[in-house]
């Protein structure tokens, strides 16, 4: 179904418009007093809410487009189409509304997600799907929804990526990395059009205000999951009194990841990404060992296997049937820990790296899963949103500093965290209309946030941080690794998270859930 390229709007009438900008002066407005609603971004309040016609699109689902502003200072000025999916309540007679979902990122499909995961039953268990259509959507610029596009063509793209150097193992490696992300962000200026210059969460949250507005929501009922919470706190704090429920799982730092709290530093590095990568893999190893014989890498101490084998590997590659395995592609294997299900084959690749036996079984590492979903402009698109958002160090030298002292306090995976956002240095575009704050904003309903206690993309200290920063929000702690409850199942949670999503009513404080089994068993 989805096929269509995005298209020019026709124009309207700029009466309402020009009253609506020049008449409030401002992005928001104070209500009368008293009101629920005291601030609603009044962009979006001015643009047209999309008519959307759903259709058959296989497998129970149904799918749609739905027009938006390209810029929303031009409301009625040239339209994107955003491709929407949906999966129908099972019980239209007890339906509650719509459970708008935005699975992360940010850069993958949406639309591929729901398609893939809305039958996963500790993520959406059949008596949350009985009471709520499920709805996602590609965000602008991702995917099939006005895609930012930086190469003439797949295979292009695909040749370009597969020669694209990784994290720098050292001081040595970084000059060729600072000029190859130059290069993805000089392309990228070159080659993606307006949409580079429109792809902000705050344009994001502005869609989703008329997704919601075309579903015939009164107030939104959201999931965010990973860079979903970013989108969700935005909204949050733009909507402020159109939120009935909003479970936020696997949670940010919201100020952090746009501003860093004024702090110079590269992007994961501020977030504690590299510590929760070792916070996770230190669990990883606890788990292993205490798994026996049904982790692969347990016998001895699974700890000081690791670095030996780590320190083995960096002065040259230790080769396994004529195939190199360098230090870096190991230290990156190691941090592949987002999803639980992997935890056993990562434990069989250090085991025969340890031995340099005669037979390798790749690991099937975080990034090498999701290639396998439509790729699609997966990391253009997370470049044209992540950089827009985050002000982060321009100075390749501050890079190579933070580089150096990470690579001392977080041995491995230290440098990991400062170097996978550096496109963002060296990025042509920005977007005027970027959230800033405040966070703080009272919203018509409490906030959930859900987070593991070893999460290495989302460290549980971020997310206390980000709920901190929210006007009314509650975290729940799930006792377990990996990134999220979409990885990480635990029945407890996804009740806690269901019963939210029905009532409104947050759970009691502190509690936690426990996981359904070891990643192991």
């Amino acid at each position: 179904m989805y096929s269509r390229s995005w298209r020019r709007g026709t124009r309207r009438s700029w009466t309402r418009v020009l009253a609506v900008l020049l008449g409030l002066g401002a992005l928001t407005v104070p209500a009368p007093a008293g009101a629920a609603d005291p601030y609603v971004d009044q962009l979006a309040e001015a643009a047209s809410t999309p008519a959307m016609q759903w259709s058959d699109c296989e497998d129970g689902f149904s799918c749609t487009w739905a027009q938006v502003p390209l810029d929303y200072h031009r409301p009625q000025g040239e339209q994107i189409e955003l491709a929407v999916i949906k999966l129908p309540a099972t019980d239209p007679g007890r339906r509650i509304g719509t459970l708008f979902v935005n699975f992360g990122g940010p850069g993958p499909s949406g639309v591929d997600r729901l398609r893939e995961r809305a039958r996963w039953p500790w993520l959406f268990s059949e008596e949350l799907r009985a009471r709520f259509d499920l709805v996602s959507w590609d965000p602008r610029s991702v995917s099939r929804s006005a895609p930012t596009s930086c190469f003439a063509s797949a295979d292009e793209q695909e040749a370009y990526f597969a020669t694209f150097p990784g994290t720098p193992a050292g001081p040595g490696d970084e000059p060729e990395f600072f000029a190859r992300s130059a290069d993805i962000a000089a392309r990228c200026g070159e080659s993606a059009g307006p949409i580079l210059a429109h792809a902000s969460t705050a344009n994001t949250a502005r869609d989703l205000e008329l997704l919601r507005r075309a579903v015939g929501d009164a107030a939104l009922t959201y999931h965010g999951i990973s860079y979903g919470t970013q989108v969700g706190a935005v909204y949050a704090n733009m909507f402020p009194g159109r939120v009935r429920a909003m479970a936020l799982d696997g949670s940010l730092d919201f100020e952090g990841n746009v501003s860093g709290h004024g702090a110079d530093l590269p992007l994961d590095t501020r977030q504690g990404v590299a510590d929760a990568i070792a916070e996770t893999f230190d669990a990883f190893l606890r788990d292993c060992s205490a798994a026996g014989p049904d982790c692969a890498f347990s016998a001895g101490d699974p700890k000081l296997k690791w670095i030996a084998l780590a320190e083995r590997a960096r002065p040259a590659p230790i080769v396994v049937d004529g195939t190199p395995w360098t230090y870096g592609q190991i230290v990156a294997a190691a941090g592949s820990l987002a999803r639980p299900d992997t935890y056993a084959d990562l434990a069989m690749l250090l085991q025969q790296l340890f031995d340099a036996g005669t037979s390798l079984l790749p690991a099937l590492t975080h990034d090498a899963i999701f290639a396998k979903e439509h790729p699609g402009n997966r990391i253009e698109a997370f470049y044209s949103i992540q950089c827009t958002d985050s002000a982060v160090p321009t100075d390749p030298a501050v890079y190579s500093r933070v580089g150096a002292v990470e690579d001392l306090r977080v041995p491995y995976f230290g440098r990991t965290a400062v170097f996978n956002a550096t496109p963002c240095a060296f990025w042509p575009a920005l977007d005027a209309d970027r959230y800033t704050g405040p966070w703080n904003r009272e919203t018509a309903a409490p906030i959930l946030v859900l987070n593991s206690r070893y999460d290495p993309a989302t460290p549980l200290r971020g997310a206390v941080a980000g709920a901190a920063q929210l006007a009314n929000a509650r975290v729940v702690v799930v006792e377990g690794a990996g990134h999220s409850s979409m990885y990480v199942p635990s029945t407890c949670a996804e009740h806690v998270k269901r019963d939210y999503l029905f009532t409104g009513q947050l759970p009691p404080a502190d509690l936690r859930c426990g996981i359904d089994r070891s990643p192991f068993r």
